[in-house]
């Protein structure tokens, strides 16, 4: 979980039944761009040689694999944006998935990468990780399509989810700016913030 003063301040906001469309998409974006600092934080870097007006220095640049960004439709966009500020370059991937409101199990609908995946390091993102199923879905659909290097990055989780994906895909880092309490008898994180492609986007 990563742990910090603005993250806590920001979620409680997106939490609050208060917050409007647009308020809570703002939220979203900047807590993206917030964690996006510490979900890159091991990418290796490799020295090169940079001209400033005054001489040559030693510079550093992110080497190796290209990062590309996948959310997980429709909630993963609204967390685009604000990682994207910090790595514009990126690649942008898409995964569509619902979930089954009886069964709570995903349902895919649509799956677009870049090419060569095994030559990237993907980020999947999801402002909530619940049940886990959408999120392990998601990365083994990455995985089939030849991905090796994924990191989940969510807002919220909950204990089952992340326990899902410990189960399912133990080699995958988990980031998340709150664990919360629990699932309740619908699948919803408690306390959570309720459906967030629904906040995102008004369609409540």
């Amino acid at each position: 979980m990563i742990d910090h003063p603005l993250l806590k301040h920001k979620i409680s906001l997106l939490r609050d039944v208060n917050t409007q469309k647009k308020e809570f998409q703002e939220l979203v974006d900047e807590i993206a761009m917030l964690m996006a600092y510490e979900v890159t934080a091991g990418l290796e870097t490799e020295e090169y040689e940079v001209e400033t007006p005054l001489e040559y220095t030693k510079g550093h640049r992110v080497r190796g694999r290209q990062i590309t960004l996948v959310p997980i439709l429709r909630a993963g966009l609204g967390m685009v944006d604000g990682v994207m500020r910090l790595l514009p370059t990126m690649r942008v991937g898409h995964i569509g998935l619902y979930r089954q409101h009886d069964t709570l199990e995903p349902v895919d609908y649509y799956f677009k990468i870049p090419p060569n995946p095994e030559e990237r390091s993907f980020i999947v993102t999801d402002p909530m990780l619940a049940t886990g199923g959408s999120a392990s879905a998601a990365i083994s659909f990455l995985k089939e399509s030849g991905a090796g290097a994924i990191r989940l990055m969510c807002i919220v989780a909950a204990p089952e989810g992340v326990q899902r994906l410990l189960v399912d895909h133990p080699e995958v880092p988990v980031f998340t700016a709150s664990l919360d309490r629990a699932l309740n008898e619908h699948g919803y994180i408690l306390p959570g913030l309720g459906d967030a492609g629904d906040r995102l986007y008004g369609t409540l």
